[in-house]
């Protein structure tokens, strides 16, 4: 069975009347391990595939599984925990709490699952390391540049090793050599935890890694292609 799958999923909007059709697909499996970048142009729907399999949205109409679970209709509360016990996010807005340090941003994901300690800070400094900011663990987030903020937001994804990473534009902010760095290491996560990854993104640097290229235009696939 497919890690991640979409059945006559279709995502409408509706505002001032109007509907917006901002995403749809008849049929879509994500296996696990795979390496999947999500391309097209702006308002294509490709950060809208994102919060549907992350449950962060839901469908208007048909049916997402993750990881083996139905995510309509999960009450707010299940679905945060889903999201806490299955997915990591990497948001092109960080998302990082202003009040802690780049440490405490990443152990908060560890401290929602209970992990102990030694434990966390044994994990979250490896994270940190991994992403180039040992020397910023004690920094909060307005002390750091954008980059920073961004590698802060990739180890607070990947620290709890969750099956799925769903990263949205992880590069935007980045200049080319640190934005490199950083697809070479989700992409090596990959190779040796077999963790999932679903991108969207145009960076061609992603393309290249991926093993796997959905094409969306207005809100609809037109082109699945396996690399």
């Amino acid at each position: 069975m497919a890690l991640i799958e979409l059945t006559n999923v279709r995502k409408t909007y509706r505002t001032d009347g109007m509907e917006l059709h901002a995403f749809s697909a008849d049929r879509m499996e994500i296996d696990r391990g795979e390496f999947v970048c999500v391309a097209g142009p702006s308002g294509s729907g490709k950060t809208t595939i994102l919060n549907l399999i992350g449950a962060i949205d839901c469908p208007t109409t048909g049916s997402i599984t993750v990881a083996g679970r139905e995510t309509r209709g999960l009450s707010p509360s299940d679905a945060a925990r889903m999201r806490r016990d299955t997915v990591g996010f990497i948001f092109q807005s960080y998302n990082l709490i202003p009040v802690l340090t780049a440490y405490e941003n990443v152990e908060y994901v560890l401290l929602l699952k209970g992990v102990k300690q030694v434990e966390r800070r044994q994990r979250v400094s490896e994270a940190l390391v991994s992403v180039g900011l040992k020397d910023m663990m004690r920094k909060l987030p307005k002390e750091m540049s954008g980059g920073q903020q961004q590698r802060v937001a990739v180890a607070r994804a990947i620290v709890a090793a969750p099956p799925i990473v769903l990263a949205d534009e992880p590069t935007a902010n980045l200049d080319s050599v640190t934005g490199r760095h950083l697809v070479a290491l989700l992409h090596r996560l990959n190779l040796e935890q077999g963790t999932t990854f679903v991108f969207s993104s145009h960076d061609p640097v992603i393309i290249e890694y991926a093993d796997r290229i959905i094409t969306l235009q207005d809100g609809r696939v037109i082109s699945d292609r396996r690399c």
